[in-house]
């Protein structure tokens, strides 16, 4: 039997049967592209859901919530840290930041910025600015328990020992400056009363050999200056170790004070005529509150 070709040529419906196979495999292919190019069309057609689009858009609100950060320098013990805070924040959350990196319990710390600073002050209103420096005062937590820690024993002992002694107006190497009276220029005192210290120096009072003494208070330096006519000593707060002080008989709006610089009682420096009302203020000063003995 004779097969007569087609003059339509080599179409796909002339073309072997078995070859549909793949012509259908062709088809599918081809709708399967022309499906994924309509889906891609239409997902950029469609708005970004995360795209902001206004000045009103969340990203926007959230950088707008980021309060103001303040730079500056906090001191102690010579040692300085950088740090970066909310200008808004109050002085008591400063604080509590403060005690997980220099070690000083909040309680126990002082900041001086411009004066003493307040807990409930923020850090603008209490005069930090940037690139400034502030000055803790306080003890770290192991040397208060260190004093709290200290035998029973020494404790009585020094107690006993103090009660024992005559009052130290009444002592002679204390009469002699004593018997002089009250220096004519020294500062107005105040008995029962409880003040800061006042912006200037306390002068017109004598040491123990009748010179006149005045003392300036640095803490942003964790000094104190000790001026004589002859010259002013600047010590290092660190450096004193306590503070005694009794009331002058008869004169009790004056007190006698002794700064203790040594290990003995012959390294302390005697102060007389201290004004009364600014004796717990200097001690808070010099040695911090945390004050046991």
């Amino acid at each position: 039997m004779e097969y007569i070709a087609s003059e339509k040529g080599d179409t796909a419906e002339n073309r072997d049967p078995n070859s549909v196979v793949s012509n259908g495999a062709s088809k599918t292919a081809t709708l399967e592209n022309k499906i994924s190019v309509d889906s891609d069309k239409l997902k950029s057609d469609a708005p970004e859901e995360n795209a902001p689009c206004t000045s009103d858009s969340t990203e926007d609100a959230e950088l707008c919530d980021i309060p103001e950060q303040v730079e500056f320098t906090v001191v102690f013990n010579k040692n300085k840290h950088d740090i970066t805070f909310a200008y808004d924040a109050t002085v008591s959350e400063l604080k509590a930041h403060l005690e997980r990196i220099c070690g000083v319990p909040q309680s126990a710390q002082k900041l001086i910025i411009k004066g003493m600073a307040k807990d409930d002050v923020t850090l603008r209103s209490s005069g930090i600015v940037k690139g400034g420096k502030v000055m803790l005062v306080g003890s770290k937590m192991d040397d208060i328990l260190a004093v709290k820690s200290a035998p029973k024993e020494i404790l009585e002992e020094k107690n006993s020992s103090q009660s024992s002694k005559e009052p130290l107006c009444m002592q002679k190497i204390h009469r002699k400056v004593l018997d002089k009276g009250i220096p004519p220029d020294v500062m107005p005192g105040i008995k029962g009363v409880k003040e800061p210290l006042p912006p200037i120096p306390l002068s017109g009072m004598l040491n123990k050999h009748g010179g006149k003494v005045r003392l300036t208070f640095k803490p942003e330096q964790d000094q104190l200056w000790l001026g004589t006519k002859e010259r002013t000593e600047k010590l290092a707060m660190t450096s004193i170790k306590s503070i005694t002080s009794e009331p002058i008989k008869e004169h009790e709006e004056y007190h006698i004070m002794g700064l203790q610089l040594g290990p003995t009682e012959a390294s302390r420096y005697w102060i007389y005529w201290v004004p009364a009302q600014y004796i717990e203020a200097i001690k808070d000063a010099v040695l911090g509150v945390w004050q046991f003995f």
